[in-house]
């Protein structure tokens, strides 16, 4: 199966089986899941989860938890707004009230924006997920932005290679396998309601923006991504792929 085909699978799975959560249906969304809850407790007893100071997160309704517990464990949380319009939210779990900030109308209204270049070394990445393997690759909702965000931000050595990326999920949402483009993140442990998955990605992070394999119309629909593009890669709009 394509991505694609596997994301309808997976959607169509949580549903017919009434596992899928608030907001339905979860087709087109990274979806939320019964037990998601008890997967961002799992994440937080992991000693990746202990050490981080600055955590990345995404602001879907599946890491509501994952959130959190970042914020009430007194550490600093990062959240990129929605599809990739700018700068990142930054709030300090020893500032807010982590239950209220976790939410994502709390995060709009208490998180501080901040540009990207001037944020802390990130020392655990969080990304939501529609499918996952126990090898460690994943497929997103199809919009790439978790892989923007991670090419960036690895471009400006906000995270690099031993940077953890991990996403909580259901066990429906695992699937045998999922084609893999050079982009992809990989996974360095999947969380479930059930187990914990570590995983060696084997040096399969992208080092930065691939610009060959980066669609114009996605940077034309993306103001962030155009404006970064101009700064650190103009090349790229003469059609010249170098930095």
């Amino acid at each position: 199966m394509d991505k694609q085909q596997i994301r309808e699978k997976v959607w169509k799975t949580l549903e017919d089986n009434n596992v899928a959560s608030f907001p339905r249906p979860v087709f087109g969304r990274i979806p939320n899941f019964k037990g998601s809850s008890i997967a961002g407790e799992k994440l937080s007893k992991l000693d990746l989860f202990k050490k981080a100071r600055l955590v990345k997160v995404n602001p879907d309704s599946p890491q509501t938890k994952v959130r959190e517990l970042v914020l009430s464990q007194g550490k600093k949380l990062l959240v990129p707004t929605p599809r990739l319009k700018g700068e990142f939210f930054l709030l300090d779990g020893k500032e807010v009230d982590p239950r209220r900030a976790s939410s994502i109308k709390g995060i709009a209204s208490l998180g501080e924006r901040v540009p990207i270049e001037s944020i802390d070394k990130v020392d655990l990445v969080v990304v939501g997920s529609v499918a996952v393997t126990i090898k460690g690759d994943r497929v997103g909702k199809g919009e790439g932005y978790s892989e923007l965000e991670y090419a960036i931000m690895r471009e400006l050595g906000k995270v690099d290679e031993r940077t953890p990326i991990v996403t909580t999920v259901h066990e429906m949402q695992i699937v045998d396998s999922i084609p893999r483009e050079p982009f992809d993140l990989s996974l360095d442990c999947v969380i479930t309601q059930e187990r914990v998955i570590k995983i060696d990605p084997e040096g399969r992070k992208p080092s930065g923006l691939i610009l060959n394999l980066l669609p114009r119309e996605k940077v034309e629909k993306t103001p962030f991504l155009k404006e970064y593009l101009k700064r650190y890669h103009p090349n790229y709009f003469y059609g010249k792929f170098s930095s």
